[in-house]
């Protein structure tokens, strides 16, 4: 399965490279002959195939982020390109069918400049536009009730995915809890991908300080699983950073709370990446199911199972919806609920897009946020 991926984004990073080199050789032709467009074709491969091969031979630090900058790059390219087309044409039938006159009277060459004009302003809008969704987040309010005994409503900020490293740290944990303390939270669960592999960057920038603040400002704490992002070989530096400032951390654990007079029951998993995680059915068996349970899940896989069983709320995210068009469709098209919420079955399931980003600081068609759920019962 790995070596099916790896040839994937192989094939995706020459598909890309060739319809970036196409793009750019349309852009620059009004101003370059025939050899320097070839030459700009050449240059777009020399790139990705250098990339590619100081990424497998592991002599250039991060190369993930070059790899997955440039390929993004790349893919603005071919997105401006089909934007352009799609205006032209719509443009030059509109025209066709009011004015034909005006459509043949303009001089090709300010038609061409105006086109590579617009389509340079279109590629930066992208770029800036994608920054803007990775680094403001939005946050989605939902109400949900349960048929078991909560009479009074529980307020549950919920944030996956923080990925907190060197391009997302103390600034991303301030904002998450000021957005916390104006929607009057009484808890906070995030449901995996804390860190972004290991706490080097946490400990570089003192984190732990911002959120240590974030946990102590919770009237009823904050409560987290683990990702595949937090197991990649630091899964004890990582759990020991949490938990030191103030993450109760729920690894393949139950746990009851007291809610103002209210029983009610945590449960979180381990990430499927940890082969040896106990089953769901298994720790469910050390809880009342006659209470409110809410299971902490990263990945949204087992939501046909779980929703045949007593959960009554589960929160997952690892799919960032795709992060970046069109990659929100494959996400869909892959899970039974990729993104969003939906009641299924005898539960309610959320999987949030994140609130923050894997490898590069950019989202297109999906959205940082935090989701604040009103709990309520009967």
């Amino acid at each position: 399965m790995r070596y099916v991926f790896f040839i994937v984004i192989i094939l995706l990073l020459e598909l890309f490279s060739l319809g970036a080199a196409l793009s750019l050789q349309w852009w620059i032709a009004p101003w370059t002959k025939l050899a320097s467009q070839t030459m700009a074709m050449i240059v777009v491969f020399l790139i990705s195939n250098g990339l590619l091969l100081l990424s497998v031979s592991k002599l250039l630090k991060n190369s993930y982020r070059w790899v997955s900058g440039w390929m993004l790059a790349m893919h603005f390219m071919v997105l401006t390109a089909a934007i352009i087309s799609l205006i032209y044409g719509a443009g030059w039938v509109t025209m066709t069918m009011f004015d034909s006159a005006t459509i043949f009277a303009m001089p090709a060459i300010s038609v061409a400049l105006g086109l590579r004009g617009l389509a340079l302003l279109v590629f930066i809008g992208l770029f800036v536009y994608a920054l803007y969704s990775a680094y403001i987040p939005k946050v989605r309010h939902l109400t949900v009730t349960i048929n078991k005994p909560l009479l009074k409503p529980l307020r549950i900020a919920v944030a996956s995915d923080l990925h907190l490293g060197r391009l997302f740290g103390n600034k991303a944990i301030d904002r998450l809890q000021r957005l916390i303390t104006q929607s009057q939270a009484d808890m906070l669960l995030m449901p995996g991908d804390i860190m972004d592999d290991n706490t080097q960057a946490f400990s570089d920038y003192n984190m732990a300080a911002n959120l240590a603040r974030l946990c102590a400002s919770l009237p009823y704490g904050v409560y987290a699983t683990l990702g595949n992002h937090d197991l990649y070989g630091h899964e004890k530096p990582i759990t020991e950073s949490l938990r030191n400032a103030g993450v109760q951390l729920l690894n393949d654990e139950v746990l009851r709370l007291d809610y103002k007079g209210q029983p009610m029951w945590l449960v979180g998993r381990f990430d499927n990446h940890k082969r040896q995680r106990v089953a769901t059915t298994e720790l469910l068996a050390q809880v009342n199911t006659e209470e409110p349970v809410i299971l902490l899940d990263h990945r949204p896989s087992d939501i046909i199972e779980h929703s045949l069983l007593p959960i009554d709320l589960q929160l997952s995210g690892h799919t960032h919806n795709g992060q970046i068009f069109p990659a929100n469709f494959i996400v869909s098209s892959i899970n039974r609920l990729g993104y969003g919420y939906e009641a299924i079955g005898k539960g309610h399931f959320v999987v949030s897009s994140g609130y923050g980003f894997w490898g590069i600081p950019f989202r297109l068609g999906s959205r940082s946020e935090i989701w604040l759920i009103s709990l309520s019962g009967q």
